[in-house]
């Protein structure tokens, strides 16, 4: 089964043991090392809220506040996140959380990585052309010639 892994950073537990032992020295510890999505086509609202260790009613908000983030309904009524969705979740709470952006810088910077995604850049075409137009001229009427001269 495929899945797709994202690094998160927060402050938390880093281990139970290390915890007794420890001090905690910095307070942007990892929480966990990563997000596991995994590889399925949709996910229910509780699932999402639980991967991303967050309350569905701010999954509910974020689709508010964010466009990006437009899951699906089923004909129950259910929100159904695709994988997509669930990696947006994940980039807007690291925006929000520790990136600190405001919300609506966290919406303008999503919207500016979603423009630079869209440009394309060009292709390498030579800048000068590989065979010369006067030759490749000269090759065609050989051969236009050649084909006439046997009727």
């Amino acid at each position: 089964m495929l899945e797709t892994r994202i690094q998160e950073y927060g402050n938390g537990l880093i281990g139970a043991r290390t915890m007794s032992l420890s001090k905690k020295t910095s307070k942007k510890a990892p929480r966990s090392p990563e997000i596991i999505i995994p590889d399925k086509l949709y996910f229910r609202i509780g699932e999402v809220a639980s991967l991303c260790r967050l309350p569905a009613y701010v999954l509910r908000f974020w689709e508010t506040e964010f466009p990006q983030l437009k899951p699906v309904k089923s004909s129950t009524g259910q929100r159904m996140y695709r994988k997509r969705d669930v990696e947006s979740v994940v980039r807007i709470k690291k925006l929000l959380y520790e990136d600190g952006f405001t919300i609506v810088g966290a919406r303008t910077q999503l919207r500016e990585e979603i423009k630079s995604d869209r440009t394309q850049s060009a292709l390498p075409f030579p800048v000068t052309p590989a065979v010369n137009v006067a030759h490749l001229r000269h090759e065609l009427q050989q051969i236009l010639h050649i084909l006439s001269a046997r009727h």
